[in-house]
């Protein structure tokens, strides 16, 4: 009988210490429940968190601001870098209004800017036949543009075996040297002169001295497919290549 009381004792008090441990697991279990629901509630959902205005200006870096391009320039090379849109190729960004053309490597860097010549008329599309007429050397002036946009780039020759980069093959548009003619003299001088004014002097080819050429071009666009960005003369380039995020300014 003494053994019988003292099982049933035991077995008394082991139930009282598992209802005692029962509502200490549920009391935990609640705070737990409590700790998390207050945590989730503080941590900001992702409408709330807004970058800083200029964030993109801290984390693209593209050469452009040491070399004093221009705000369109610096613009289009952020969108490019940003996007990715290059794809891994070399590519390179003409700047109309300020005569100027930017070379970048495969993997984005700066390699080298110059002044270039550009297509004698103002305008920003190639008027239809143009390549064909280009070809025979007889381009109406007003149709002496070169225009803007972005192009596939491949390296090439021309009609004469002279190593070019097309840009715009229908229309007979290419990055060439500065060739040895008749215009040479003019043309040096305009490349030499610090406005851009009187860089408008070919029939829409995008024309570089002969070194920056075989120090820059060729290298780079001259030996692989790349991309070829021109600036317009007449809209901003976010009207080509919006980005809201992205301002005019920064860098």
């Amino acid at each position: 009988m003494r053994g019988g009381r003292d099982g049933g004792g035991a077995a008394r008090r082991a139930a009282s210490g598992m209802r005692k441990a029962g509502a200490l697991l549920v009391a935990l279990a609640a705070g737990m429940a409590a700790a998390g629901v207050q945590a989730q509630a503080d941590l900001p959902g992702p409408a709330t968190v807004q970058p800083p205005a200029d964030a993109v200006a801290v984390r693209v870096d593209t050469g452009l601001a040491l070399a004093r391009a221009s705000d369109e320039a610096r613009y289009l090379g952020r969108w490019v870098a940003l996007r990715g849109d290059a794809a891994g190729r070399p590519h390179a960004i003409v700047d109309k209004r300020g005569a100027r053309l930017y070379v970048f490597d495969a993997d984005g860097r700066l390699a080298g800017h110059s002044t270039v010549l550009l297509g004698a008329a103002p305008g920003d599309r190639s008027a239809p036949g143009v390549g064909q007429r280009a070809q025979a050397g007889h381009v109406p002036m007003s149709q002496r543009t070169t225009p803007a946009g972005r192009f596939d780039s491949q390296p090439g020759r021309n009609l004469h075996g002279e190593e070019i980069v097309w840009f715009d093959y229908g229309a007979a548009l290419a990055l060439h040297r500065l060739r040895d003619d008749g215009a040479r003299g003019d043309r040096l001088r305009r490349l030499a002169t610090p406005s851009p004014d009187d860089n408008r002097a070919s029939l829409g080819c995008v024309v570089v001295p002969e070194a920056f050429f075989d120090a820059v071009v060729r290298p780079l666009l001259g030996t692989r497919p790349g991309v070829v960005y021109v600036l317009p003369d007449d809209a901003p380039p976010q009207a080509r290549w919006p980005d809201a995020a992205l301002s005019a300014r920064a860098e």
